[in-house]
């Protein structure tokens, strides 16, 4: 009875055994490639499975999810003779999990293998300059040249990124001192600019200013010339009423004799004031006869009483 319950236990271990050996959980996004007797029988999806025992094997196990791979650091040579050191990351993901397995031993491996010699490949096309601006072209051509290997090793390249790109010491120091002459060169340009705009500025002040001058002068010049017109004009007609009022003047009973009057003590008075003035005198010859320069006066005062007349008629 005894050796019974031990033969069932035995049994019964090897049966556990057996389907744990036996009973295989893909986890979600993988594929389990099943070989019997060596030799490949079926993909296993997501789920739990039973194999049939001793003669099924689990032989490779592959994530359908994207993978990351850091593609290490290389030297390459530009095709102006620059080595620069560039390094990068390859994003791939397995899409037939039986091609991967079969269609080649490593795919992390040659994929690696083939990102470095494709990138020293594209590299090698173009100058030291162009490596930065070209970053997109390049991990687009190193994209293309993996995918087109890849596609009998069941694997989707689906991007390439270059991280660094190191040219050598003496080259960044060249580098560095170009564009610290590019930006004296723009400084000094902006410099000129700002010199430049600043001259115009000052000449275009000085024209409006010369311009504003000029016609402060010449409104000054019309306004003098009007008022010295003005004056002139107030000048003669003030002359021209006096020669009338004193015509009319004339008219009057004792006019001539006042006028007479008038006239000599003039005369007398401006003949002292030119002998205070001067050392030296002309003394007309009828000096003393006063009366015939009366005479002379009072007679071109009728003659402009007489035009005054048929006016004031």
């Amino acid at each position: 009875m005894s050796g019974s319950l031990i033969v069932i236990g035995v049994l019964a271990a090897i049966v556990i055994i057996l389907l744990i050996k036996t009973a295989v959980v893909v986890p979600q996004r993988s594929e389990f490639i099943i070989e019997r007797l060596g030799k490949y029988s079926k993909t296993l999806s997501a789920g739990f499975h039973i194999l049939v025992p001793f003669l099924d094997k689990v032989a490779y196990k592959r994530s359908l999810k994207e993978e990351v791979m850091d593609i290490p650091s290389q030297d390459c040579i530009t095709t102006d003779n620059v080595s620069v050191s560039v390094d990068g990351v390859l994003y791939l993901q397995v899409i037939d999990s039986k091609l991967s397995a079969y269609g080649i031993d490593n795919y992390y491996l040659a994929a690696s293998q083939l990102a470095q010699t494709s990138l020293r490949s594209v590299i090698g096309r173009i100058e030291l300059d162009r490596t930065f601006e070209e970053r997109e072209s390049l991990n687009q051509q190193v994209v293309t040249a993996i995918d087109e290997a890849a596609q009998n090793w069941g694997v989707k390249v689906l991007r390439y990124e270059i991280k660094d790109i190191t040219p050598p010491q003496s080259v960044m120091d060249a580098m560095e001192k170009q564009m610290k002459a590019e930006r004296e060169k723009r400084a000094s340009i902006a410099t000129s600019e700002g010199d430049r705009q600043s001259r115009i500025n000052r000449a275009e002040g000085l024209k409006k200013e010369a311009i504003e001058v000029s016609e402060g002068e010449k409104q000054k010049r019309i306004n003098e010339a009007e008022g010295q017109a003005k004056e002139i004009e107030l000048v003669a007609e003030a002359t021209a009423d006096g020669i009338r009022k004193i015509a009319l003047s004339l008219d009057h009973a004792g006019g001539e004799t006042a006028a007479n009057l008038r006239i000599a003590e003039k005369y007398i008075a401006e003949f002292g004031n030119l002998a205070k003035e001067n050392n030296t005198m002309i003394i007309p010859a009828n000096m003393g006869d006063i009366s015939s320069m009366v005479a002379t006066v009072m007679s071109v005062l009728g003659q402009a009483k007489q035009a005054t007349s048929p006016q004031s008629s």
